[in-house]
């Protein structure tokens, strides 16, 4: 809201005289000067602006009538300490010999009544001063060399707009708004608090550091307010805290407006409360709160209010029990408070400030006509009042005043050293032109006596500093600011902001810290869910899926665990992944490596049964010496499937592949030089058959041969591309199979289509001699084994394609199992039938037919 004012500017008007009476040309003010509140002349005068006063009457406008005087009412009594501070310190330059030396240094000092109006007129009477007519030229210099003030960064940016016409330096001790920093915009100003773009950034940092992430703002509707709740709000979002509401109040608005933001504050869900607000809005918004009972909330506060010794020492200091925020640095001031307590009315009887001022205090009037009020004497004491113009114990502002007053200070004496000799004086006014004063403004780099350094960067802004400050009661019942951390701008990051471990008083005098976010935090294993229409900070929490976690609460989003790892039942950490191969210990491992030795046991007993009767007949005509083979090689194609059980290493892997191609190669060769030797013999006995038996020798070649052929095949296939061990994660995502893979599957294929080819080739053949005349047909036997064995083997193609993980070295063990069976029952079972349990049909008559 913005006060509509009237103002009517002081210009220099040229008066001529008609006629011929007089040439004589007069430079003079239009309308009344303003005449400061406290003032003394000097060969330097420094202008100073306060809000003494914070309420002000604005005068009815008319376009037909001069606006009456505004009217400022109200003392307040801080800023009148702030007043008087300045007068401290331009009292000790004077009594200084190192500090401008034989110049003495004057003030004027005006009451800027917190207002836009009033500051306005204030900075027309600092620089013109008080005299109506100026002579033949309007070119005079300002009546003050510099300007401290004022209180408020607005009033502060309306002086600026009029004195930086000139280039006469202000100096601010209590302007913080960062928008002042603009060089460009702002060439003259400097000031001696930080600017809100380093306090707005610590609130945030504040914020989140306890954990608060859901917080409601209220700001003065100002530029001071507006400016560092913007930057709040930015910086604030950024550390990941969400504001619920942001609302602007005004020392002279409504009521209304102020009971709208107190049940705003009421109704929303967060407990913090980031009160960015000017000590007057402060008052106000308070006063409201304690009217509607407005208790419990934590109160974070700006450096206007933070340190306010009159908000602890009134009513309102139950609401802001707690209250956290930052302050400037607190300093002590030797003689200030003597210099305080030697304020009187009768220094200056005329002046109507210290008038007041003790009247307000002492709650008397020098007025003895008024009813039911004490008449004031003027020799009441000072000592004896606690009251914010009395009480030193908390010198922040202040502390800058005096600094901006010593600014200038250094600023002029460098500019007047006329000569080496530190006590040589020269022509002060010579010398004394504003932008020149700015220029050595910018330069100053001195310390104090309290030993702070007092210099400006590039913005005319200080060094950023702050004192973390916590409202603690006493045993005594009284609020006392405790310093509990600090926040240095000029430190890296992550440094910056430091707590000192005392121990913190929350709001309501809890000792827990408040909870103040639109959600619960996620539980480690959960991430954080955004909610349609609702601000970063109100989230579900949703469960991680398999393969991810998140190990720490409140996390945004949930990691994917390495690849051979997988998350845990809760995913909050990722762990190993099961290792699968088929193992002896489980249970079908265990069947399958059973069946196996069953397998190979068996053989060997049809071995030892073929042994023990190898000189009967039936052995004879089932060539002992093939058969003798056959069993050897199907004794290791059952002992083979033994290598595809237990975890996978470069020789099993190597091993399983080529053992069962081997010795199946083996196998089929000796079926199929059995199945040619059937086949050769019954034709050989046909009358005008002149070929040649399938002698013993030709039988061993032919079975050497095929079997070496395929030692050939995986002697390449291991040389080029052997089977090695492989961890597949992609099959499964939750486990890794351990499995051998095949190096090269052009080799695994051509060693089993080799072994297919044998088979078919033994079908074939057996198959054409399976009407062959005798008792005795070896051929139907083969023919039948081989149509098991083939059966067998095409259905374990799709069924060792299709199955995951340790099944397909299952799959492929029972196939090598029932092939083998399926050659060991088809042909042996039926021989050892007969000669066990048939022996009578064991007889060379009986082989040749010869029985019928």
């Amino acid at each position: 809201m913005y006060d509509c004012i009237c103002v009517l500017l002081l210009f220099p008007v040229i008066m001529g005289a008609f006629g011929a009476e007089s040439d004589t040309v007069l430079c003079k003010m239009l309308g009344n000067p303003e005449f400061p509140l406290l003032s003394k002349e000097g060969e330097i005068i420094i202008g100073g602006a306060f809000s003494i006063h914070s309420q002000i009457s604005k005068p009815l406008l008319s376009l037909n009538d001069t606006p009456e005087p505004v009217i400022c009412s109200r003392i307040n009594l801080r800023e009148f300490r702030f007043a008087q501070t300045m007068i401290f310190a331009i009292e000790e330059i004077n009594n200084s010999s190192s500090l401008l030396p034989n110049i003495s240094v004057g003030y004027k000092i005006f009451d800027s009544c917190a207002s836009t109006l009033s500051s306005t007129r204030a900075v027309m009477g600092l620089m013109n001063g008080q005299e109506r007519t100026f002579g033949k030229t309007c070119s005079g210099q300002s009546s003050v060399h510099a300007v401290v003030g004022t209180s408020e960064s607005s009033t502060t940016i309306v002086m600026l707009q009029i004195s930086g016409i000139f280039q006469i330096p202000l100096i601010s001790h209590f302007a913080t708004c960062a928008c002042l920093s603009n060089r460009k915009e702002y060439p003259s100003f400097f000031r001696t608090i930080p600017s809100d773009y380093y306090q707005s950034r610590a609130l945030a940092k504040l914020v989140k550091h306890f954990g608060w992430t859901w917080v409601g703002a209220v700001r003065s509707d100002n530029d001071y307010g507006n400016n560092g709740m913007a930057t709040f709000i930015s910086a604030a979002s950024q550390e990941g805290v969400c504001v619920e509401y942001s609302e602007a109040i005004s020392r002279t608005g409504s009521r209304e407006q102020v009971e709208r933001v107190v049940n705003v504050i009421r109704k929303g869900t967060a407990t913090v409360l980031v009160a960015f607000l000017a000590y007057d809005e402060m008052d106000v918004l308070l006063e409201e709160a304690l009217r509607q009972n407005l208790t419990g909330l934590q109160w974070v506060g700006s450096e206007s209010w933070i340190t306010s010794g009159h908000l602890a020492k009134t009513k309102y200091s139950d609401i802001l029990t707690g209250s956290l925020g930052f302050a400037i640095r607190k300093a002590k001031i030797t003689g200030l408070r003597e210099f305080l307590l030697q304020v009187n009315p009768n220094q200056e009887p005329q002046n109507n400030l210290l008038r007041e001022f003790w009247e307000v205090t002492f709650g008397c009037s020098f007025q003895s006509s008024l009813d039911n009020i004490k008449q004031c004497s003027g020799s009441e004491r000072l000592q004896d009042i606690n009251n914010p113009f009395t009480d030193v114990s908390e010198l922040r502002i202040s502390n800058n005043v005096y600094k901006a007053v010593y600014a200038v200070a250094h600023a002029i004496h460098s500019m007047v050293k006329c000569g080496e000799a530190v006590n040589q004086s020269c022509n002060v006014k010579d010398h004394l032109e504003p932008k020149q004063v700015v220029k050595h403004l910018q330069d100053v780099n001195f310390t104090i006596r309290s030993g702070e350094r007092v210099h400006f960067d590039g913005k005319g802004d200080p060094a950023a500093a702050y004192e973390l400050v916590n409202w603690q009661r006493t045993p005594q019942g009284d609020t006392v600011f405790v310093a509990i951390g600090s926040y240095d701008a000029s430190l890296p990051n992550g440094k910056q902001f430091t707590m000192n471990g005392v121990n913190i008083t929350w709001a309501a005098d809890s000792p827990q810290r408040p909870l103040s976010v639109c959600s619960e935090s996620c539980l480690a294993g959960f991430r954080q869910a955004m909610i349609k229409g609702k601000p970063l900070c109100c989230f579900s929490c949703v469960a991680c899926t398999a393969g991810e976690i998140s190990n720490s609460s409140n996390s945004a989003e949930c990691s994917r665990c390495p690849l051979e790892f997988w998350s845990n039942e809760d995913h909050s950490k990722c762990v190993p992944k099961v290792m699968e191969f088929l193992s002896y210990g489980e249970t079908m491992g265990a069947l399958l490596a059973a069946f196996s030795l069953f397998g190979a046991t068996l053989t060997l007993v049809v071995f030892c049964i073929f042994f023990q009767f190898r000189h009967t007949p039936l052995v004879k005509a089932s060539n002992s010496e093939l058969s003798f083979l056959l069993l050897f090689s199907l004794t290791l194609c059952f002992l083979c499937s033994l290598t595809f059980i237990g975890q996978p290493t470069d020789w099993s892997c190597m091993l399983r592949h080529t053992a069962f191609g081997i010795t199946f190669a083996l196998c089929i060769s000796c079926i199929l030089a059995k199945t040619i030797t059937v086949l050769m013999a019954f034709k050989a006995t046909r009358p005008g058959n002149t070929a040649l038996q399938c002698s013993a020798p030709l039988q061993r070649t032919s079975v050497l041969g095929c079997t070496l052929l395929q030692v050939l095949v995986c002697v390449v296939w291991l040389t080029l591309a052997p089977p090695f061990p492989h961890k597949n994660t992609a099959s499964a995502s939750d486990r890794i199979i351990l499995e051998c893979d095949l190096g090269s599957p052009v080799g695994f294929w051509v060693v089993l289509g080799y072994i297919g080819l044998l088979a078919v080739l033994c079908f074939v053949l057996a198959f054409l001699a399976r009407k062959l005349p005798d008792n005795f047909n070896e051929a139907k036997l083969i023919t039948f084994s081989m149509l098991i064995f083939s059966a067998v083997w095409v259905t374990f193609i799709p069924a060792y394609v299709s199955s995951p993980g340790k099944f397909t070295v299952a799959v492929e063990i029972f196939a090598i199992l029932a092939s083998s069976f399926g050659l060991l029952f088809c042909i042996f079972a039926p021989k050892c039938y007969i000669l066990l349990l048939k022996p009578e049909r064991n007889t060379k008559n009986h082989m040749m037919g010869r029985d019928q």
